[in-house]
Parts: C-alpha cells; sequence; structure tokens
C-alpha cells in the first residue's frame, strides 16, 4: 500500500509525543548503559524511518534475526570485520523493534515471544560460528550455555527485585494462532530455566533463614545494576570489538568470566542476608 507524501508528514507529526514516549524503556531497576547511551538513539532513528511506512514490529523483529544470522554466516566465513558490522545492526534492530511497536501501539504478545527465541536462535548459530573458527567446540558450547544461564539470571532476578518490593510484575499474556506455537515452544526452551532460577533462589533463602528484612537484602540494586550491564546488547558489543581485533576466542573467556562473575554476585548477596540477620538480632538485643 502507497501513501502520498502529505499523509506520510501528517503522520510523523502526530506520532511525536508518542516518539519520545517510545525511546523510554518500560521502568527497569537498573539500565543497560550501552544500550541506552548508543543503541536505543540509534534504534530511534531507525523507528523514525518505518513509522510512516506501517512497518509491522514482528517484521522488524525477523529482520533483527535475519540480520544476526547473516552475522553467523559471515563469522563462519571468516568475515570478523562484516560480522562485527553485522551484530551491532542486529542490535539496533533488536532496540527498534519495542520502540516501534509503542509509538505505534501495535504492541503484541507475538512480537514477544518471537523476539526471546529468535534471539536464542541468533546466538546459537553464533556460537556455532565460534566454535567453527577458533576450532575450539566444547569452548563455545560452554561459553553458551554460560551466556544463556547469564541472560536468564539477569531475567529473573529483576522479576524476583519486583515482587519482592510489591512492583507489578509483567505475566505471561494468553496467546492465540502462531503466537500460542511459539509459547509451547517457550514452555520448553525457557520456563523450565525460569522454574529452576526461581527455586534456588527461595532454596537458598530458607537454607539462610532469611526474614522480611534479609529477603530484601538479597533481592539487591547493585547485584541488577552488573547483570543488566552484562545483557545482549553488550554481550554483542563485546562480540563486534573481539571479532574486529581478531580475537573471536576472546569472547568465549569472557563469557565464561560473566558467568564466575554471576556465582561472586551470588554469594554476595548471601552475605548481604546474613548480615542483616546479623543486624537484627543485634538490635533487637
Amino acid at each position: 500500500m502507497q501513501y502520498h507524501s502529505s499523509t506520510l508528514v501528517g503522520d510523523v507529526i502526530a506520532a511525536r509525543p508518542t516518539l519520545r514516549a517510545s525511546r523510554k524503556q518500560r521502568p527497569r531497576p537498573c539500565l543497560e548503559l550501552l544500550c541506552e547511551g548508543v543503541f536505543r538513539p540509534l534504534a530511534h532513528v531507525v523507528v523514525l524511518a518505518l513509522l510512516p511506512l506501517r512497518v509491522p514490529p514482528p517484521a522488524v523483529v525477523l529482520a533483527g534475526a535475519g540480520t544476526g544470522l547473516a552475522g553467523a554466516l559471515e563469522l563462519w566465513r571468516g568475515d570478523l570485520i562484516g560480522a562485527a558490522l553485522l551484530l551491532q545492526l542486529k542490535t539496533v534492530l533488536d532496540n527498534a523493534d519495542g520502540q516501534l511497536a509503542r509509538a505505534a501501539r501495535r504492541e503484541s504478545v507475538l512480537g514477544r515471544y518471537l523476539d526471546s527465541e529468535s534471539d536464542l536462535l541468533v546466538d546459537a548459530a553464533l556460537f556455532a560460528a565460534l566454535a567453527h573458527v577458533t576450532g575450539r567446540p566444547w569452548l563455545a558450547l560452554a561459553s553458551f550455555v554460560v551466556l544463556t544461564l547469564v541472560l536468564s539470571v539477569n531475567f529473573n532476578l529483576e522479576r524476583l527485585f519486583r515482587r519482592e518490593r510489591g512492583e507489578p510484575v509483567q505475566t505471561r499474556p494468553p496467546a492465540t494462532g502462531a503466537a500460542a506455537v511459539l509459547a509451547r515452544v517457550y514452555d520448553v526452551v525457557y520456563a523450565p530455566h525460569d522454574r529452576l532460577l526461581r527455586a534456588f533462589v527461595e532454596w537458598r533463602l530458607r537454607r539462610l533463614g532469611a526474614d522480611t528484612g534479609g529477603r530484601l537484602a538479597y533481592h539487591d540494586g547493585p547485584t541488577l545494576a552488573v547483570l543488566a550491564n552484562l545483557g545482549l546488547s553488550t554481550q554483542l558489543a563485546v562480540l563486534g570489538l573481539c571479532l574486529a581485533l581478531g580475537r573471536p576466542e576472546a569472547y568465549l573467556w569472557f563469557c565464561l568470566a560473566c558467568g564466575g562473575l554471576v556465582v561472586l554476585l551470588l554469594l554476595r548477596r548471601e552475605r548481604l542476608v546474613r548480615r542483616a540477620g546479623s543486624l537484627h538480632v543485634v538490635g533487637s538485643l
């Protein structure tokens, strides 16, 4: 469908307040600094171009996934610079789809599931390519598992942080049609992992004998701040840097280091619970 130029101009002018709102990410306890400072502003430029064209947000999700898979293919072929550039474009598109959905008031269940599952597909392709170019398949597999765990911990601990403070936590909406198919895939791939992490947190809190104060101490802001800055936008930026420097294997070790950092953060959280318990005992004397 085509539009007259006057219609396009009118659409952009009318959408300005919505566009400003679309740049604001859904309120989060902590922000991914590289994403906020670099990729989201670039994504906003993409939204300005796409909004008058009535491009559906799921199409942007698919474009981002296609760009990521193209980056994995270039990496497999040994074109490290080409792969690095494609991955940064993929990150821009990843940030644009949500902004576009909010600006056009076209947020959908399909888009949410498609976004999560396409990211996992691209990550798997990237680590397969890294295994190929580095000749270290077991290191690549371990790094892929660790990165998936880090991203899942980030997602789940943020939700638990909100719930512990009585903040609203977005629930999974009902899905129909193609979205229902993707929801079933989510149930198989992601949901068990989510349940396991949340069960682990509750088990540790029970073992620590955490009261209300202890639970609040455990779900702390600094941990979320660190985890937020290990998010996917930052991960792909670091991968791009490693590729540009001709050191793809360095990214695999970076992923393992992220996993080690998560373990240290969890140990720190348990120390905070014990400290909160000690202060409570002292205060009651």
